[in-house]
């Protein structure tokens, strides 16, 4: 039957498209280490379980399509410890996830056609946000060569023109592990203010920064306040990911309300989520340093792994748990196809993200991979060894080089 030319033009999700080769894979008894999702594998915190595990109510009741008061005051206060104390209640929307932040957006900002523009490479399935919103993205190709930073401002001033509607950013970067500087920030939003549009920015990443490397939220610019909207989950922060939690979170009025008509008609976020959220957010400041401490020195174990590995290129990422590294290959998608059909060392292969699919531009990314590093010592470890022999017999077998 005759499916809708809209759908036939959206891509399958590059990090969970060749989830069914990992299967098979698993099948055949290969251990299958999943370095292409940002699934972490550390505890969610006991605040959040034990609310869950109390949760009292006899019926599970829809709540307020802008979220539950309890977890927007609690959010409040979390915002205040970070240094934003302007905000009230009504700044901000619970949402289901930070996609649908992402997505309610896209629609209350623009028109069918309309423009964003984003900083290439960036989290692939914002391409499908955009084109249910009927967006075109507009690309700012950022280069592994010089570890990701912000292209140039003259580079986004190119791209804007009477459909474009914002910039959208995600720091720290999903996939690059790039965290904006202040400096960056307030470079794009004074050109926000010069041609009137907005500046989006994902900060789901934020407590995730290393070597002592700031992080600087673009809701600390109160000046540019009106122009400025900031998307938040709890999914990474508290290793929440199946909660679909997000937030929207602006002071600017008149989106708020014209959003809240997009929240109101897919009723409310989950209830039971929510509650767990607010609990999360109680949790002790030493489950965050632990968190991030962890996942700095699983950083550093795999990184330094793979840039021992002959012809493999990887920047040191300063953020998020994710780095794209260059493969000395044909086609990623195509190495990363074998590696789970064809391969195995240790009875262990590595799935990875290719990362054509974080790209708009055609033909970018295609000896590229994301790599998430939410695996144990032990596993990343694993993980290094065979991408080193899989890539040596790839070559070998498959490239004849």
């Amino acid at each position: 039957m005759q499916m809708s030319n809209r759908i036939s033009g959206f891509q399958c999700s590059p990090i969970r498209r060749l989830v069914p080769m990992a299967r098979a894979a698993k099948e055949r008894g290969v251990h299958v280490i999943h370095l292409n999702i940002g699934q972490p594998d550390i505890k969610t915190p006991k605040e959040a379980l034990d609310a869950i595990h109390n949760y009292k109510d006899e019926t599970i009741a829809y709540g307020l399509s802008e979220g539950e008061v309890g977890l927007r005051k609690a959010l409040l206060e979390y915002y205040k410890k970070m240094g934003v104390d302007d905000l009230t209640i009504d700044d901000i929307m619970i949402t289901t996830g930070g996609s649908e932040a992402i997505q309610f957006t896209f629609i209350t900002l623009c028109d069918p056609y309309d423009e964003f523009i984003i900083p290439e490479p960036y989290y692939t399935n914002v391409a499908t946000f955009a084109n249910v919103a009927m967006v075109r993205l507009r690309p700012v190709t950022s280069s592994s060569s010089n570890g990701f930073i912000l292209p140039s401002i003259d580079a986004f001033e190119d791209k804007i023109n009477k459909k474009t509607m914002g910039i959208l950013l995600c720091s720290p970067n999903n996939p690059t592990g790039h965290v904006y500087t202040e400096e960056e920030l307030l470079a794009l939003l004074e050109m926000c203010k010069r041609h009137d549009i907005f500046l989006v920015v994902d900060e789901v990443y934020r407590e995730f920064c290393y070597d002592g490397k700031k992080f600087t939220s673009v809701l600390s610019f109160p000046e540019y306040a009106d122009r400025v909207i900031c998307i938040d989950s709890f999914s990474k922060r508290f290793s929440m990911c199946g909660s679909r939690i997000g937030a929207i979170v602006t002071k600017n009025k008149e989106f708020m309300e014209n959003c809240l008509k997009m929240a109101q008609a897919r009723l409310c976020s989950p209830a039971v989520e929510q509650v767990a959220a607010e609990a999360a957010l109680s949790a002790p400041q030493s489950y965050i340093d632990g968190t991030v401490a962890e996942y700095e020195k699983r950083r550093n174990i795999l990184v330094s792994e793979m840039q021992k590995i002959e012809g493999v290129r990887v920047n040191m990422p300063k953020g998020a748990f994710y780095f794209v590294a260059d493969l000395p290959v044909d086609d990623a998608e195509k190495f990363a196809i074998w590696m789970l059909n064809d391969f195995s060392y240790k009875g262990a292969t590595v799935m990875f993200a290719p990362a054509e699919g974080f790209y708009w531009t055609e033909g970018l990314g295609k000896c590229q991979a994301r790599f998430a590093y939410v695996l144990n010592e032990n596993e990343l470890k694993l993980a290094a060894e065979c991408l080193k022999v899989g890539l040596k017999t790839y070559r070998k077998e498959v490239m004849h080089v």
